[in-house]
């Protein structure tokens, strides 16, 4: 299987399990449009689309770090394979990749604590 088919079905795939995670997240907040008596009541499309926003930022951030370790992992294991003294700098860079599902995780509870 060549490389552009692999993508292309990797975002199919993603734009699936998105689409199905934003179903279900759009019909929960009518369940959580009760506030408790401390809080101001928002509206229940105010819940919908920030958890929508939540799970995308969640979501689409961790399909992103997931690329970036499969094309950075696979380059590094060639890489070692020919100089294996190039460990430390690898990892470093694998690391890098990984990183940015952790800013997308970050994101989604800013989004979530603004809505509490």
């Amino acid at each position: 299987m060549n490389r552009p088919i692999k993508i292309t079905a990797f975002v199919i795939v993603a734009a699936v399990l998105v689409s199905v995670a934003a179903t279900g997240l759009l019909w929960l907040p009518a369940a959580l449009a009760v506030a408790p008596s401390h809080t101001v009541a928002l509206a229940p499309g105010v819940w919908q689309w920030g958890m929508v926003a939540a799970a995308a930022a969640t979501g689409l951030s961790s399909l992103g770090a997931a690329y970036a370790v499969a094309t950075v992992g696979s380059a590094a294991v060639g890489a070692l394979a020919e100089k294996p003294e190039l460990l430390g700098r690898v990892l470093i860079l694998v690391g890098l990749a990984e990183g940015i599902a952790i800013y997308g995780l970050i994101v989604s509870i800013l989004i979530l604590n603004r809505l509490s």
